[in-house]
């Protein structure tokens, strides 16, 4: 029979190797000056992501874990996330596209024997194999950032995917929004064994009913806002998104153009036209904030989206995700780049929570009302840096994942951040408002 510790390590073993095929694709399909260009002072370099994953996996793996010695300690500071920031890592004496990759696959040997020696219980850092969970998590999460790379990049394509295919057939038959009852709910978690700080701990929060969007916002119901005037009008932006509006010269999500009198966009080196069933993407939240006022509503608070993603009220509890607590699979929800679009607005009802709503995992980022804030009793581990020097107003949250996603770095507790004004991101949103007093319990 085999051992949970045996399947412990064939599962770390399988999220390595896949967020590993990722990284290889996002940046073995560009030549070296594509590698070592910055295609925007908003991104990195992609070659610097590329050492940047191998010098975390090590520095956490191989010396925390494994305990042996630096194997560049001089690169260490290079690919120290806040020691430079984006804008000038190209300026960086960083290892050269050869040398990385091979840094990366040294790294990656050692660290696949590591998994086979090591025991999950005792240390903090290694009971349930967490700090594996976490090098894997950051892992894909640079897929992401590196995507983004690729999406602001200029030139020949060189990504392709398979469309995610038509909507169900009950897509177009699907109210336009759903009650969640009011009452308390578990928020967080204190039980998943990979969850990052900022998810912990469970505690529970009272949330009065209140009605989310079905689906996430499409493309043809953000373009009416477009045509309405609504980047026009100040009454719909705070003043904060007003004033940036008018300074950064928004008039349209980023990436799309009028041509011939209809929406197109560039995706991935492509020009195609907006599919109007699509979720809304490359929206900043003040953009986002703005579409709800325009539409007579408002963003989710981060609990109502949690709330609206987790609770069954069946059961009376929370669920690791909307369909359940089994882990994603390929008929619930739109993750892991298989595809590099949204599927469209209605899709994967297999993986819709129990109020009703789809598309809570997957597709896109969806902005949130609420700031980055730490939950009662946060504890920051193993390192302040990766949330607690972000808590505060000037972020904002964003829930539930995007198709350029991996699935071991997105579930219903997880918690994104940016800034209001970020659109580079593949992040859109879904809508709320209150309930009518005594509608529901």
């Amino acid at each position: 029979m085999t051992s949970e510790s045996e399947l412990l390590r064939d599962r770390i073993a399988d999220l390595l190797v896949t967020a590993r095929e990722r990284t290889r694709g996002l940046t073995e399909c560009v030549d070296e000056d594509d590698l070592i260009r910055q295609h925007s002072p908003l991104m990195s370099p992609l070659v610097w992501d590329l050492a940047h994953i191998a010098n975390q996996e090590e520095l956490w793996l191989l010396r925390q874990i494994g305990g042996r010695q630096p194997m560049r300690p001089e690169i260490d500071p290079l690919y120290d996330a806040f020691e430079h920031p984006r804008a000038e890592r190209p300026t960086l004496p960083l290892l050269q596209p050869a040398e990385a990759r091979a840094y990366a696959r040294e790294v990656r040997s050692r660290v696949l024997d590591l998994v086979e020696r090591t025991r999950f219980s005792g240390e903090r850092l290694v009971t349930g194999g967490f700090a594996f969970g976490m090098i894997a998590q950051h892992e894909q999460q640079h897929g992401e950032t590196m995507l983004a790379t690729h999406q602001l990049r200029r030139g020949a394509p060189v990504l392709s995917a398979p469309p995610p295919g038509p909507p169900p057939a009950d897509a177009l038959r699907l109210p336009a929004e759903v009650l969640v009852p009011g009452g308390p709910f578990v928020m967080g978690t204190s039980a998943e064994p990979w969850a990052l700080d900022n998810e912990r701990p469970a505690h529970t929060v009272d949330v009065p009913a209140f009605y989310i969007d079905t689906t996430p916002v499409t493309n043809a119901a953000y373009a009416d806002f477009i045509t309405s005037g609504g980047y026009d009008e100040p009454s719909w932006w705070t003043a904060a998104g007003w004033a940036h509006r008018q300074q950064a010269g928004l008039s349209a999500p980023q990436f799309w153009r009028r041509e011939g009198g209809e929406w197109v966009r560039t995706r991935f080196g492509v020009s195609e036209p907006v599919p109007p069933a699509e979720p809304v993407m490359h929206v900043c939240w003040y953009e986002a904030d703005a579409y709800a006022r325009w539409a007579g509503r408002r963003l989710p608070r981060e609990a109502e989206w949690e709330k609206a993603a987790r609770f069954d009220p069946a059961a009376g509890r929370s669920r690791r995700f909307p369909w359940g607590d089994d882990d994603p699979t390929p008929d619930r929800a739109n993750l892991g780049q298989r595809y590099l679009q949204p599927a469209p607005a209605g899709s994967y009802p297999a993986g819709a929570a129990p109020c009703g709503a789809r598309q809570l995992i997957g597709d896109v980022w969806e902005w949130t009302a609420s700031d980055f804030v730490p939950y009662p009793g946060f504890e920051a581990w193993p390192y302040k840096e990766y949330s607690q020097v972000f808590f505060g107003g000037d972020y904002k949250i964003l829930r539930g994942g995007a198709f350029s996603v991996g699935p071991v770095a997105c579930r219903s507790t997880f918690r994104n951040w940016d800034y209001p004004v970020r659109r580079q991101i593949f992040a859109g949103l879904r809508t709320a408002r209150d309930a009518a007093p005594g509608e529901a319990a």
